[in-house]
């Protein structure tokens, strides 16, 4: 398997964790009484799967995009204050023959 798709699957696996985790909390802490709405009507297991589905997509996207960043190279200057600072050289004289008018 590619290292990519195999690196997309693990952030999907992680971000449905955290969706899991996230909405498990939202529904234990009764965060705007979203517990009470999901027991009291029926149907409400829908809302919770599709708070499960998107949460899922959204952590899932940001931890691929946090680890595709830290794959970066580390090659070459940094930036910042570790640049090497380079004196100005002087210009060089160059004698050039001008046409006569």
């Amino acid at each position: 398997m590619p290292q990519l798709v195999r690196l997309y699957l693990v952030s999907i696996a992680v971000g449905l964790a955290l969706a899991l985790i996230f909405t498990a909390l939202l529904l234990a802490l009764d965060v705007a009484t979203l517990r009470h709405l999901v027991t009291a009507t029926r149907g409400g297991w829908i809302a919770v799967l599709m708070l499960v589905f998107f949460h899922t997509i959204l952590f899932s996207g940001v931890q691929f995009g946090i680890r595709v960043m830290l794959m970066a190279r580390r090659d070459g200057p940094r930036g910042g204050l570790r640049q090497k600072i380079r004196r100005p050289q002087a210009p060089a004289l160059a004698s050039v023959a001008a046409p006569r008018r």
